[in-house]
């Protein structure tokens, strides 16, 4: 099989404490090696075996690929008008949701793909290379079958968000639209998603709604998730640890038994710091959860209503300078965190086993993501040992 070197590295993160210091397994003056699709070497870069192919990286930093746990890409239209309207001053709810959901049933197929494809190269070029997918702007039995398909073009990582917000036509009958996502939905879509996800929040699912369609994923074989505590103080951190979710998403107003909850739980919080960016919300309380001991992972959560945005190095800046963690913590939470958050132990470390996914930045050190924000510093990309930007 081929292999390909990567010498010269000037900051290593590994992600694995064992091949260097700290959480991240820093190293400096490093090498990589990848053999086909993994990694098979991690050194000091002057004993690097031979490789067919070698890149010398001339100093720069070397990450694991970005793992976004976290995305909605399969929509139509956009909705910059009413993000201009709440940087005017309109508050942000639910609601705006039924705009997409309009937009995306009266999509093709093909015009769906496209816009998948086009925001997934734009996260690969901000070195994103796992991805995972939602359905949820369908919200019938055909539209969300043909979303979850769509996506299950482009990842592995497909969950069915098949209770985002009641849709139109079931306004003011919750009760009545989860009993079809229960009954007819879940069922046609379980075979073409690994994930279920229900928005358990004010406007639109409570508790027992929430915990019905989660119930009923779990039935079919999907492992749950949960969009909880972004807009209010609520139910859907501790439904999230009560079910065994893999992840509870947002985790904005929380108060001490749900961070006493992750924190022995194996959920991991999921913060979305671009989402509470475009909707002028209060940022998560990373600072308590972490101390608390609690698992997380940062996600860009891309939409077209309230995270409009495929950069985990953008979130990475925001979760330093608005979340207060620190750029050891951030680089963690994008990698290895989004990893955990998939419960995937292929992804985010540079260790011999894992998939050859990596980041080269333009800059010496994994600091500069928050140092330098908004500076285009990715620099190469591999995913599965194959370059993939730029291509």
């Amino acid at each position: 099989m081929p292999t390909t070197a990567l010498t010269a590295i000037g900051t290593l993160v590994t992600n694995d404490p064992a091949l260097g210091d700290g959480p991240l397994g820093v190293r400096h003056d490093a090498a990589v090696v990848f053999e086909d699709a993994t990694v098979v070497w991690v050194g000091d870069s002057a004993d690097a075996p031979a490789a067919d192919t070698g890149v010398d990286l001339g100093g720069r930093a070397l990450l694991p690929g970005f793992v976004e746990s976290h995305s909605h890409l399969v929509f139509a239209g956009d909705r910059a008008e009413e993000f201009a309207a709440r940087m005017a001053g309109r508050p942000y709810g639910a609601g705006g949701i039924r705009t997409t959901i309009a937009a995306t049933r009266a999509a093709t197929d093909d015009e769906l793909a496209a816009n998948v494809r086009r925001l997934l190269d734009e996260s690969v070029r901000a070195g994103s290379t796992t991805v995972e997918c939602k359905s949820g702007y369908g919200q019938t039995v055909e539209d969300e079958l043909r979303s979850v398909r769509i996506a299950g073009r482009f990842t592995d990582e497909v969950t069915l968000l098949a209770a985002h917000v009641p849709p139109p036509e079931y306004a003011g009958r919750a009760d009545e639209y989860v009993t079809m996502v229960v009954e007819e939905m879940i069922p046609r879509c379980a075979p073409h998603a690994r994930w279920i996800d229900v928005f358990c929040e004010q406007g639109a699912f409570d508790r027992e709604q929430a915990h019905a369609v989660l119930s009923a994923g779990i039935a079919h074989g999907l492992v749950p998730r949960v969009h909880g505590n972004q807009l209010h103080q609520g139910p859907g951190v501790r439904l999230a640890v009560e079910l065994g979710a893999a992840s509870v998403d947002h985790v904005v107003h929380v108060e001490q038994a749900d961070i006493d909850a992750l924190a022995g739980s194996d959920t991991v919080a999921t913060l979305l710091p671009g989402a509470d960016f475009s909707t002028r919300n209060s940022y998560p309380g990373a600072r308590a959860l972490l101390d608390a001991g609690v698992t997380v992972a940062l996600g860009a959560d891309c939409n077209p209503g309230t995270s409009y945005t495929t950069s985990l190095p953008f979130c990475i800046a925001l979760a330093v300078r608005e979340m207060r963690m620190t750029p050891d913590e951030a680089v963690w939470a994008a990698t290895a965190g989004g990893a955990r958050a998939l419960r995937r132990t292929d992804v985010g470390a540079l260790t011999p086993g894992a998939r050859a996914d990596a980041v080269a930045l333009d800059a010496p050190s994994y600091l500069h993501l928050a140092y330098r924000p908004g500076v285009p510093l990715i620099s190469q990309v591999w995913r599965g040992g194959a370059l993939v930007h730029p291509n």
